[in-house]
């Protein structure tokens, strides 16, 4: 009898140890792997279109992965894009679309940044204690109290803002912006940093940084560099002068490089099971005014340019990889944007959402491919820095009538009191043909929207009453090499 009961407490026990690490595998929370370029097209990878670049890499993700192909940033520059994928919010309700010294986004040396008391998605993480990093491209401040080591992250390798702001006197305002440096968290390791070798040196840095922090959950926040804001991006001798486009083929053929190498290390580490990658931009390509010149970007088949409220400046090219987790080779086109990152990540972690007023949604449904899920977007809005200039509802974008305006997708500078636009931007992806005539029921919902959104975040003249401070110091002094 004694022997029998041994027997079956040694089974048991054995039972509970063969088990237990794929238990605890299966309970730990997901990790997050965000990778953010700078700049870069819808058109220009092969998964949207593109025939220029080879990325093989990004094909994969798509393969195995799921395409977003109405999936939106905040912005048509990169501060106020990276101020909502980190906060949940529109710009304009955390104050970083705009101030008086920087214009649209953040110079060297600028006394403003992201609000200290902001909660960024790295802080809620960390409350589910999840390892944090930045590597990469910040630009959210680079002065004390506003650097990613101040925003919740326990490390921070890359630059604090793009690399196009390096050693000049700014005729702005006569400040001597300093040679563009590389942090190690708050330390400059180099100035000015190689720009060639940035891709390079941060894929690197962010490979190293999963092996040390693959046992515990991790949140890889990796803004790429590139292409950047140079009319000609850099890439490392590996890759320069080798793709069909210039230099601006070149850096997003690195980029595609990198990517693989990430993707590879999560399977080498068998944490690919467990890693949610996606992958998309922080705006559109600036292009050529020559719009058949891609060797400054593509959006096709979108209309417009970066750096306005056109569809080619806020609709960015997106693909989202969790093997066993996300149906592979699919497509969603239903609206989402990257403040639904937030939301998501945090309930996927275990969290619970701050009771501070956030613009996005909870996603999951979509991005893993359930049945009629459908985007969580009665509108979207499209400001260009304080003004708001569209409305998006379903397929529907309404371009607003305004009297003036800085900058416009589809009219000329000086033009005054613009006429309505409504597109239909699923049939019409060049918002070539105004509906606005034909459909005038939706030109009125939309355009109550609109006013709803004026009260809550504003308009020129107009001050919003959801909105929040931004940050700022008072005597900012320029990151130099000691």
């Amino acid at each position: 009898m004694l022997t029998r009961i041994f027997h079956f407490l040694l089974v048991t026990i054995s039972g509970f140890i063969s088990i237990s690490p794929a238990r605890a595998e299966a309970q730990r929370p997901p990790n997050f792997i965000v990778i953010f370029c700078d700049n870069l097209g819808y058109g220009d990878i092969e998964p949207f279109g593109s025939t220029l670049h080879h990325t093989p890499n990004l094909n994969r993700m798509a393969k195995e992965g799921r395409k977003f192909t109405h999936f939106c940033v905040t912005a048509g520059v990169c501060t106020p894009s990276r101020a909502s994928i980190l906060t949940g919010c529109y710009s304009q309700r955390v104050q970083m679309n705009h101030n008086p010294r920087d214009h649209q986004v953040l110079r060297p040396i600028s006394p403003y940044g992201l609000h200290p008391e902001e909660e960024t998605i790295a802080e809620a993480l960390k409350r589910k204690d999840y390892a944090t990093v930045c590597i990469g491209k910040w630009h959210l401040g680079d002065q004390d109290g506003f650097l990613p080591t101040d925003q919740g992250f326990d490390y921070f390798f890359g630059i604090p803002y793009s690399d196009d702001m390096t050693q000049r006197v700014w005729d702005r305002d006569g400040s001597q912006w300093p040679p563009l440096p590389l942090l190690e968290n708050k330390t400059v390791l180099e100035a000015p940093v190689d720009r060639d070798l940035l891709t390079k040196t941060t894929t690197e840095k962010a490979l190293q940084w999963i092996d040390e922090n693959h046992d515990s959950p991790f949140f890889l926040y990796f803004p790429q560099t590139m292409p950047g804001s140079t009319s000609a991006p850099f890439a490392s001798p590996a890759f320069k002068g080798k793709s069909n486009n210039g230099p601006w083929g070149d850096s997003i053929e690195e980029i595609d490089w990198s990517t693989g190498e990430i993707l590879n290390k999560l399977e080498e580490l068998g944490i690919a099971e467990n890693t949610f990658v996606i992958w998309t931009s922080d705006n559109g390509a600036p292009m050529k005014t020559d719009l058949s010149d891609l060797s400054r970007g593509s959006n096709r088949p979108l209309h417009g340019r970066g750096y306005t409220t056109a569809e080619g400046a806020f609709r960015v090219p997106t693909l989202m990889w969790w093997p066993g987790n996300i149906p592979a080779g699919t497509e969603c086109h239903e609206l989402a944007t990257t403040m639904d990152l937030f939301p998501t990540l945090i309930s996927w972690a275990g969290g619970k959402l701050s009771d501070r007023k956030r613009d996005g949604h909870n996603i999951s449904l979509l991005i893993k491919g359930a049945d009629d899920a459908k985007s969580p977007y009665k509108a979207f809005f499209y400001y260009y820095l304080d003004q708001l200039q569209a409305v998006r509802s379903g397929p529907w974008k309404l371009f607003l009538p305004l009297e003036t305006f800085v900058r416009h997708p589809h009219f000329k500078r000086g033009t005054t009191n613009t006429p309505t636009l409504l597109f239909n931007v699923f049939e019409d992806a060049g918002s070539t043909n105004n509906m606005a005539e034909q459909h005038p029921n939706i030109v009125a919902q939309l355009k109550a929207y609109a006013e709803d959104m004026r009260q809550d975040l504003g308009d020129q003249g107009i001050r919003g009453r959801g909105i929040r401070p931004i940050g700022r110091v008072e005597n900012p002094s320029p990151l130099i090499l000691e």
